[in-house]
């Protein structure tokens, strides 16, 4: 099917190590999800300029977007320019509007290691985005975001806003049936309406008050709406509690 919607590459020791909880991840999922871009896998990888390397590289053979988190900064461990640059075989350069933005932004008293903000991937294009100071790079596909999980939801959406999708309709049905009971119904429908998602979610904690959880997704909402009225008709009766 060749490369279509995103991936995602989350870096940080300090994730692998649970030393943070990894916001950015399911946040872009639900974004992705809103904007109708599908999301095809999501690796985390450490601070390592290999392992970095090798992710971005798995990744863009699948996608054609590529989001990462973290790794942007002045520090020894903020290695996800270089580690990016070589993954799409380009030179890591200094741009002098970045640098202006870097000087301007830590003043006559900035320390030189601030000046690594200033490099990115030969070709890179810059993202501004309203209320921040540091712009999204962006090379080849490949968005580079921070890790900060208030910065990077704010670039995220001014990024998506820029990108095409269609956003999905969905409907779930939760059911007091357990799957085993349901499993010939949704055998069917997924064989005849192949183009429309179905999900099945058991849920074990007797006080959520359903057992299954359905869902039913599409571009589409005609033919969500068709499958939703094919389950209604065909699993066992009075197996559905709700449906929203």
């Amino acid at each position: 099917m060749g490369r279509y919607g995103a991936a995602a590459v989350i870096i940080g020791n300090e994730v692998l190590t649970a030393k943070i909880q990894d916001l950015n991840g399911p946040l872009l999922a639900r974004r992705l999800r809103d904007r109708g871009i599908p999301l095809r896998s999501m690796s985390t990888v450490p601070d390592e300029i290999d392992a970095i390397v090798e992710a971005v590289s798995r990744a863009r053979e699948i996608a054609r977007y590529l989001f990462t988190s973290g790794g942007i900064g002045p520090t020894h461990d903020d290695v996800t320019v270089r580690a990016v640059a070589l993954a799409l075989g380009r030179n890591v350069v200094r741009l002098p509007s970045v640098e202006q933005m870097v000087r301007a932004h830590y003043g006559p008293s900035m320390a030189p290691q601030a000046l690594r903000l200033a490099e990115a991937p030969e070709g890179t294009e810059l993202l501004r985005t309203e209320g921040i100071w540091y712009p999204v790079l962006h090379c080849d596909g490949v968005y580079l975001l921070p890790g900060v999980p208030q910065l990077f939801g704010h670039q995220l959406d001014a990024v998506l806003a820029q990108l095409p999708g269609t956003p999905l309709a969905l409907r779930s049905l939760y059911l007091s049936a357990d799957e085993p009971q349901i499993a010939p119904v949704l055998d069917r429908l997924a064989a005849d309406m192949p183009l429309v998602a179905i999900g099945s979610y058991p849920e074990f904690d007797r006080r959520a008050g359903y057992r299954v959880k359905v869902t039913v997704e599409n571009v589409e909402r005609a033919l969500v709406e068709e499958a939703v009225g094919r389950l209604e008709r065909e699993l066992p009766q009075g197996s559905i509690l709700r449906i929203e």
